[in-house]
């Protein structure tokens, strides 16, 4: 098994995708890269505690490859834009490569480099990559949110059109039912 931190907006949205996708075992939300020791929900919205919110993703490379995980992150989420994820705006709503090892820094850059080759995205990727120091587990009510609520207005105006263009896009990574 292999893990990866990444950071790219809402991680309700981040969670919703990567747990539909074969080989990802364990998708858990929570905060990276602030100086807080085991910040709340609130402390990491207000934007005073540093960290953004994140999702751990715990996944199989022998099912899913860390090339296909951010060939999605780099799909589903705006990695052109700094502290901004749609109307959320902050640098809790970053785009992060929490990397683990100079391999996972090195796959990162090279995923970077093959999105900004591809066009996909009309402005320059702003993602930043920073070693992973902590990772603190969001509370409860945050783990696996879409799933549990999904007509919530957040979820349905927001999430839902996430999830629908990763079922579209990416239906070839999608779990088996």
């Amino acid at each position: 098994m292999e893990s990866i931190t990444l950071a790219g907006g809402c991680f309700w949205c981040l969670d919703a995708y990567f747990s539909q996708l074969e080989g990802v075992e364990e998708v858990v939300s929570g905060y990276s890269g602030g100086t807080y020791q085991n910040p709340s929900y609130e402390q990491v919205c207000s934007g005073q505690s540093g960290h953004a919110e994140a999702v751990e993703i715990l996944f199989d490379p022998t099912i899913i490859s860390l090339d296909d995980i951010l060939s999605i992150f780099f799909t589903l989420h705006d990695p052109t834009t700094i502290d901004r994820q749609g109307a959320d705006v902050g640098s809790q709503y970053r785009s992060v490569i929490f990397y683990r090892s100079p391999d996972q820094r090195e796959a990162a850059l090279q995923a970077m480099q093959r999105i900004a080759d591809s066009e996909i995205w009309e402005d320059p990727i702003v993602t930043s990559l920073e070693p992973l120091v902590t990772f603190y587990p969001a509370e409860a009510s945050h783990q696996h949110y879409f799933e549990k609520q999904p007509e919530q207005g957040y979820c349905r105006a927001i999430i839902a059109p996430k999830v629908a263009k990763l079922r579209n896009q990416f239906a070839s990574k999608l779990r088996s039912l």
